[in-house]
């Protein structure tokens, strides 16, 4: 077959369709291994970024992208007509909820709409993009299929989860399994033939919907495992109970028990949303999801025990939220990244200036926060006097952060994160 000699011989000329955190290192890995790689993107300045050598991402090296792009395997556009030199495309956009716990497949359906204006026989196409199980043979198939091109014939249509995790160093895009499923066998081959030259174990799965149940399988398993953790963490408080503690001392065991680790809410783009896809599409088929929807309310309870807990701390001085200074460290969703998306520091911050706190924060990884109707630059660690601070919490435990006496220099401190494991004061509020 003609592609899968192309793809071979690294002569496939390879589209990415979203250059964010998934699309990016996608597009840098294909251009290592030799592809001629065009990213795809409607906001000009991620184009523009790339085109001079520059990453946005903090897991992508600029170095990386500047050796690639001068090696002429990788270039950006926002011209989507050029996808029809492609021979494969990967479609890695946003899937969002709408606000009434809907899925958005605004972004995924503007993309596939680009795809199907162009489409050609023998193109691969691949949806990365999280979204319920269904989607790639009920929305995006009958989508390319209305030029008269068939699927599994005249082109070749797949689903491959992302499973990229911001901030690790160990598993990366090269070394996570990547699990691949087609709407026919030859759809899944040339998918697998495709990710086998970047990745070092793909896993095949019998259809699309196998496929996109995987991805939400895997996040609904750790929503629900830190609802639960939280939910144990909100009974030991009640309980007087140090929580983190039995959690250390359940990890002894060897078999059948995982640790994880409660916090104030969840955040990133996956875990949050994902399973709110998965019980919508349960509802549509007559199934309610009750042990998930719980996790979620559980889960996204946590901001508020979290401005509780400062109540509770600034009270043991006689003080109130109301015009108390209070100090955010870590505004990301996860340590040691940028990533805002979901964050659960943003319902923090958001439940303690509705109650008239004085904030400030500091994140390395964030230099300015714009949400609501307030605006907030990062204070460097250095300058976040103690004097001028009565309470501080810890949202986001970033390596960077170097707390030293934490208690001696904040006279109040509430720790969501357990960063302040080895510092037994009454001053230390713990989760």
């Amino acid at each position: 077959m003609e592609l899968r000699d192309r793809i071979r011989n690294r002569q496939a000329r390879i589209g990415i369709i979203g250059l964010g955190y998934v699309g990016l290192p996608l597009a840098v890995e294909f251009a290592k291994a030799g592809f001629e790689v065009t990213g795809f993107d409607v906001d000009v300045a991620k184009v523009s970024s790339i085109n001079k050598g520059h990453s946005y991402i903090g897991d992508v090296a600029s170095e990386d992208v500047a050796a690639a792009v001068k090696a002429g395997k990788l270039s950006a556009t926002d011209d989507m007509s050029k996808l029809h030199d492609m021979d494969a495309i990967d479609i890695c956009v946003p899937t969002p909820l709408r606000k009434t716990r809907d899925p958005d497949l605004s972004y995924v359906v503007l993309a596939v709409d680009a795809v199907r204006a162009r489409l050609k026989p023998g193109q691969l196409v691949i949806l990365e993009s999280t979204t319920y199980p269904g989607t790639t043979d009920e929305v995006v198939q009958p989508a390319l299929e209305e030029g008269g091109l068939k699927a599994g014939k005249d082109f070749y249509l797949a689903f491959s989860p992302e499973r990229v995790d911001p901030g690790n160093p160990t598993y990366t895009t090269r070394t996570i399994p990547k699990v691949v499923g087609g709407v026919n066998e030859i759809s899944t081959e040339l998918a697998k033939e495709l990710y086998g030259s970047i990745i070092s174990t793909i896993v095949p799965v019998s259809s699309t919907q196998v496929a996109e149940m995987v991805k939400l399988l895997e996040n609904t398993f750790r929503a629900v495992n830190i609802g639960l953790v939280n939910e144990i963490a909100l009974m030991s408080h009640r309980m007087n109970i140090d929580v983190w503690e039995v959690i250390e001392a359940a990890s002894t065991k060897p078999f059948g028990f995982m640790p994880f680790f409660p916090g104030p809410g969840l955040g990133g783009h996956c875990i949050p949303i994902d399973p709110f896809y998965l019980s919508w599409k349960a509802r549509q088929n007559g199934f309610e999801c009750r042990f998930i929807e719980l996790a979620g309310h559980i889960n996204g309870s946590m901001p508020a025990f979290v401005v509780e807990r400062v109540s509770e701390a600034l009270n043991s001085q006689k003080k109130a939220i109301n015009g108390s200074r209070i100090h955010i460290f870590g505004v990301a969703y996860k340590k040691d990244v940028g990533d805002m998306r979901e964050s659960p520091a943003l319902d923090v911050l958001e439940l303690l200036h509705r109650r008239g706190a004085v904030l400030s924060y500091t994140d390395p990884h964030v230099a300015v926060l714009e949400h609501g109707d307030f605006s907030l630059k990062s204070v460097p660690e250095a300058d976040a006097a103690g004097d001028d601070i009565d309470c501080a919490v810890i949202c986001t435990n970033h390596s960077a952060f170097n707390y030293g006496e934490m208690p001696k220099r904040f006279p109040l401190v509430v720790d969501t994160r357990n960063a302040l494991k080895n510092i037994h004061a009454e001053n230390v509020f713990r989760l």
